[in-house]
């Protein structure tokens, strides 16, 4: 009853005490990543009209810091920086907003100048140099800078758990080392991502599902999650951050989201059992979960893939897995379309761009969890109810301190028990607070609809879920 449900805690809330229903499905930002077709194809505008028309709340985009600045800038916390190459994240960003998704940033990737000439997947020399790029990052998607949408969810390196992405994962010793190292990048972008944006959520960890935790001649080294994490809190128990980022894909890739595998790997599947080892590890209760990469892969594009028939089942049955852990917040499918260019298969999209079975499936499993509409338990006797609503699709017209009108009506069952007309601040992170006013009974359910407009005449409406307890 203490957790905070997943939209509430994603937006800060301190309202009424909320938490997920038991055999109920919590909130949870769902979406997709696929930073060609979101960023970089002709056709990318009408691809996010698709992507929000399927239900998605939110898109993630990688941010490689050794394209963005594959110069020194002169002045590295400055966002606007001439060094900063972000016109095609700007669009992304702006894009998003226009369509009401919210946007995960993850940041990673070292420039040359920055780690000695190396490649991207060894760490800087200079720990600042990334606490000032992520600051500038930050800075420039806080809502402080007309034009540049505030971003609100952010993550630290990518598989930070695999030698492809953080080198080296073992000394010369054979001695385990990653963890220990992501410890210390992690802190350095948390400290540049909080100076530039306070109120930004950022997410640790972004673990690849499977690792060997030995060195094995020829091939990448690699660490599992489970250990990976565990060494990554005692390295640094005190180690601020939202939630733990992770991405429980199956390996092999034709095996069901059920799939069983061995601890300290982590699967849908062992959650669970990850979820109660974080919290003590990092000697914290209830730590979230964000999933931000998941997917299955299809043939004939990836001969050891699934059937189309396959694929649409297992989102199903993997969404339906989450929506039973009220821990996970965040739920995100990689990719959107299938390419040529990739070496993964699992758009929702194929290679001539035809529909998979797998879209439709998707949006209806979206569209029970939509994170914009909080699910909430509030206690009986209660008159007012305070919520923060998500009002994204505003900030594209409406500066911060504008005026949101709403029309709140609140039923139970068929009833109409209150009708009310508070008016909302849009903040400059897209939210407004509102006020739910009906008396509430134990185990009754409470359903408030909020028809909100600005002086545009744009429109949106929000539904708050309240059950007494």
């Amino acid at each position: 009853m203490r957790r905070i449900l997943t939209v509430l805690a994603a937006l800060s809330l301190a309202a009424a005490v909320a938490a997920p229903l038991g055999g109920s499905a919590p909130r949870m930002w769902v979406g997709f990543h696929d930073d060609p077709s979101f960023r970089w194809e002709g056709d990318r505008g009408a691809t996010l009209d698709r992507v929000r028309a399927a239900n998605a709340t939110l898109v993630r985009a990688v941010v490689t810091w050794a394209q963005v600045a594959p110069e020194r800038p002169a002045n590295a916390t400055d966002p606007f920086d001439p060094a900063y190459r972000l016109d095609d994240l700007d669009e992304l960003v702006r894009g998003a907003q226009q369509r009401g998704l919210e946007v995960l940033l993850s940041i990673w990737g070292t420039p040359r100048w920055a780690n000695g000439g190396k490649t991207p997947n060894v760490m800087p020399t200079r720990l600042a140099d990334l606490r000032d790029f992520s600051q500038a990052l930050a800075t420039r998607y806080s809502g402080r800078n007309a034009g540049y949408p505030f971003v609100r969810f952010w993550s630290v390196w990518n598989e930070s758990n695999l030698q492809l992405f953080l080198t080296p994962q073992f000394d010369a010793r054979g001695k385990i080392v990653g963890p220990r190292n992501y410890a210390k990048l992690y802190a350095a972008a948390y400290a540049g991502i909080k100076a530039g944006n306070p109120r930004a959520l950022v997410g640790i960890g972004e673990t690849s599902s499977h690792g060997r935790d030995r060195e094995l001649a020829g091939t990448s080294d690699t660490i599992a999650p489970g250990t990976f994490a565990r060494l990554v809190a005692a390295a640094n128990p005190r180690l601020k951050f939202d939630a733990w980022a992770h991405h429980p894909y199956p390996v092999p890739v034709a095996m069901k989201p059920t799939q069983k595998v061995r601890w300290p790997n982590v699967a849908l599947s062992s959650l669970p059992r990850f979820e109660a080892s974080l919290d003590v590890w990092f000697k914290r209760r209830g730590i979230p979960i964000w999933i931000t990469e998941y997917g299955h892969e299809t043939r004939p594009a990836e001969p050891a893939g699934v059937t189309l028939a396959q694929q649409a089942a297992y989102v199903r049955q993997a969404m339906t897995i989450l929506r039973a852990d009220a821990r996970v917040q965040m739920f995100i499918w990689f990719i959107w379309q299938d390419s040529r260019t990739s070496l993964w298969q699992s758009g929702m999209l194929g290679l001539t761009g035809a529909t998979k079975p797998a879209l439709s499936r998707y949006a209806a499993e979206a569209r029970k969890v939509d994170a914009r509409n909080p699910l909430m338990q509030a206690k009986a006797g209660l008159r007012t109810i305070p919520v923060r609503l998500p009002l994204r699709e505003f900030c594209v017209t409406n500066p911060p301190g504008s005026p949101i009108g709403a029309t709140a009506r609140v039923r139970l069952g068929s009833t109409l028990v209150s009708v009310s007309q508070p008016l909302l601040t849009l903040g400059s992170d897209c939210t407004g607070a509102a006020t739910i006013r009906v008396r509430v009974a134990a185990k009754r359910t409470y359903v408030a609809t909020f028809d909100l407009n600005d002086d545009s005449g744009l429109t949106a409406q929000r539904t708050v879920t309240i059950v007494g307890r």
